[in-house]
C-alpha cells in the first residue's frame, strides 16, 4: 500500500466499519479501513432481523457490503490488524502488525467485542448457532422447540419474559442455587416456566446444532436452544490506550453522535452498545461516519 495519510482510518471492517466507511466514502473523504477477517458472529449460520438481508448468512452481508463500499475509490481496504495508536499534534498514527505505520486524522472503532464463553465441553461449538445470546436475532427460528435459559436472577427472569412468546416449553437452567424474587419465582410458575439448578458438565451436539444438556450429577435433557449472555471483553485494548472511557457495562462510552471521550476518535458496533444486531451496527456505522465527516468539515469550512 502506498498512502499512508488518511483523513479517517476505521478499525474493523465488519458492518458497523463498513457502513462508516459507505458514508464517508460518498463525502469523498480518504479513509483505509483495517480488519483482520475475526468477525464476532463469524460461526452463526444466518442474520435475522435485518430488512432486506434476512436470513443471509452475516459473511455473504458483509462480502456484499465490502464490495460496495469500495466502489467508492478514496475508499481502501487493509487486511491487517491494528495493533497500536498514538496521538499527534493534528491526528493519530495507527501501527499494524505488518508493520504499517499510517497517519490519519480521525479514527472510528468499530472493534466489536469478544465473549468469553465458558470452556465447558459443547460451548464454543454450539454457540451462535444453537446457544444464542438475542431472542431478537434468534428466537423465531426456535419457536415452539424445547429451550433453556442458560442464567440465574434478574437476567433469567427478563429473558424469559422475552422467550415465553416463542415457545410453551420452557426451562431456566441456573447452574447452582435459584436466585429470585419471591413475586418473580410466583410468575414464572403462573406461566408454567421450569427451573433447574443442577450445574451442567457438557453439551452434546451435532455440528453446533443442541442435542442433550448434560448434567453433573449424571443425568440429561433435551433442548433444541439455550439462551445465554456471557461476560465479555474489548476485542482491542486500542481505545484504551487512546483514554477512551468504557461505560460500568464494559463498552466504549459514546455520546448520541458516537463520539468517543477522546476528541477525534468515534466507536461504532458492538464495542459501544448492549444493541448486539447487525441491523444496529450498520446504523451506528452510518452515524459515526457522518459524524466523523461533519469534524473534517468544521475543520476546513
Amino acid at each position: 500500500m502506498k498512502q499512508t495519510n488518511f483523513e479517517v482510518i476505521i478499525i474493523g471492517g465488519s458492518y458497523a466499519g463498513l457502513s462508516a466507511a459507505m458514508a464517508l466514502g460518498r463525502s469523498l473523504r480518504k479513509v483505509l479501513i483495517i480488519d483482520s477477517g475475526l468477525a464476532c458472529n463469524r460461526q452463526t449460520p444466518q442474520s435475522h432481523n435485518f430488512i432486506t438481508q434476512d436470513g443471509v448468512p452475516p459473511a455473504k452481508i458483509s462480502e456484499k457490503a465490502k464490495k460496495q463500499v469500495l466502489q467508492y475509490k478514496s475508499v481502501e481496504f487493509m487486511n491487517d490488524l491494528a495493533i497500536n495508536a498514538e496521538k499527534t499534534e493534528n491526528g493519530f498514527f495507527v501501527f499494524t502488525q505488518s508493520g504499517e505505520k499510517l497517519l490519519t486524522k480521525k479514527i472510528i472503532f468499530a472493534t466489536g467485542i469478544k465473549d468469553l464463553v465458558p470452556d465447558t465441553q459443547g460451548f464454543k461449538e454450539c454457540w451462535g448457532i444453537s446457544l444464542i445470546h438475542c431472542p431478537y436475532c434468534h428466537g423465531f427460528e426456535f419457536r415452539t422447540k424445547k429451550t433453556g435459559i442458560l442464567a440465574n436472577g434478574e437476567r433469567a427472569f427478563h429473558l424469559a419474559s422475552l422467550v415465553n412468546n416463542l415457545t410453551n416449553d420452557l426451562t431456566i437452567l441456573t447452574t447452582g442455587k435459584a436466585d429470585f424474587k419471591p413475586e418473580q419465582l410466583a410468575k414464572l410458575e403462573a406461566h408454567r416456566i421450569n427451573i433447574m439448578e443442577t450445574e451442567i458438565s457438557a453439551l452434546e451436539h451435532q455440528e453446533g446444532q443442541l442435542k442433550n444438556v448434560l448434567f453433573t450429577n449424571g443425568d440429561q435433557q433435551a433442548f433444541d436452544a439455550l439462551y445465554a449472555g456471557f461476560p465479555f471483553i474489548q476485542h482491542s485494548y486500542i481505545p484504551f490506550s487512546l483514554g477512551c472511557e468504557l461505560t460500568e457495562h464494559g463498552h466504549i462510552k459514546v455520546n448520541e453522535f458516537q463520539q468517543t471521550t477522546i476528541e477525534g476518535i468515534y466507536a461504532c458496533g458492538d464495542n459501544s452498545t448492549m444493541m448486539r444486531s447487525v441491523a444496529a451496527a450498520v446504523a451506528s456505522g452510518n452515524l459515526a461516519g457522518a459524524m466523523t465527516n461533519a469534524a473534517l468539515t468544521k475543520e476546513i469550512f
